[in-house]
């Protein structure tokens, strides 16, 4: 071995990246049911079109498009069907309460790996309640229900109205796919002070823990069936970066993409080479089916393709 050879077999070599599992999980539930405010509690990063940031939602105080967010949780073992996995980033996706917004809620029902249904506890089930169950057995087999704002419910009172709302919940889910599906009291909004409500407390992790253990061999084999086709990309938003082109954010139903691919988007018709891909601000330099990402792309024209197919 050369003395050139040898300096470089003893040389650090620079880590590498640790895998993470990345699921995508649609809120669904009643306009005012804390959808916005759940995701905020769970998320650990976001994106620009996150909790509710744009003017319109903010003056009319509902949510009107798609939202995303993220958070990293770690299992003990690794996750079936993907070996030495451990880590799993849930992107949430924060989908509109209000009926007539369906058409994009069904937008953020196709990316769905599973979903997390909020209840408000003093309510029940309400009418947008069971139009988001009715999206999600289209979307997935994968249910966890928030029993949300429980925090809002008499102390006196609270254990036994949780208990009231959780059996109406199991006996409306035992008649769907998803019956057996897990019930986790949560506030997210927790009222301040010391022992306030223990079940908002712990609520947050809790739903973590249950979102974690709706990840197994069925999502593995989806994500084996599409990372063999074509590449596919549900682009949610689109906007111009002055002097970088143009980002597309989605997440990638089908196939892979590389830096240096050419994409179409699919609107436009017109063919564009990948500059740049992240995955929340990481940069990558692939991507793979079930990903949630956002590309770089040469001469797009960001108000020609709002959202669409890349």
């Amino acid at each position: 071995m050369s003395e050139g050879t040898q300096k470089d077999a003893a040389a650090p070599q620079a880590p590498q990246a640790e895998a993470v599992l990345n699921v995508n999980v649609g809120i669904l539930g009643h306009v005012d049911s804390g959808k916005t405010s759940l995701a905020r509690a769970l998320s650990s990063e976001a994106s620009t079109a996150a909790f509710d940031k744009s003017p319109q939602s903010q003056e009319r105080g509902i949510t009107l498009d798609l939202g995303f967010s993220a958070f990293t949780h770690r299992a003990a073992a690794p996750i079936p069907g993907f070996p030495g996995i451990t880590a799993v980033q849930f992107t949430l996706v924060d989908c509109p309460g209000h009926a007539s917004l369906l058409r994009t809620i069904i937008g953020g029902a196709q990316i769905m790996d599973t979903m997390l249904l909020v209840v408000d506890v003093r309510k029940g089930f309400q009418p947008q309640t069971a139009e988001g169950l009715v999206v999600g057995m289209l979307a997935t087999h994968k249910l966890v229900v928030a029993l949300n704002k429980v925090d809002m419910l008499p102390a006196a009172e609270r254990a036994a109205a949780i208990e009231r709302a959780s059996q109406l919940v199991r006996r409306v889910l035992a008649t769907t796919p998803f019956a057996g599906a897990e019930v986790v009291p949560v506030a997210a909004c927790p009222a301040a002070g010391p022992g306030a409500c223990p079940e908002a407390a712990a609520g947050v992790a809790a739903l973590k823990e249950a979102l974690l253990r709706t990840v197994d061999e069925s999502v593995a084999e989806r994500r084996r069936r599409g990372a063999a086709e074509p590449f596919l990309m549900a682009a949610d938003h689109c906007f111009a970066v002055r002097g970088q082109g143009t980002v597309a954010t989605g997440t990638v139903l089908r196939g892979q993409v590389a830096v240096g691919d050419s994409v179409e988007a699919c609107e436009t018709r017109t063919v564009h080479k990948v500059k740049s891909i992240q995955v929340f601000h990481r940069p990558v330099e692939r991507a793979s089916v079930g990903d949630r990402i956002g590309v770089r792309l040469l001469g797009l024209d960001a108000k020609a393709f709002e959202r669409g197919l890349v």
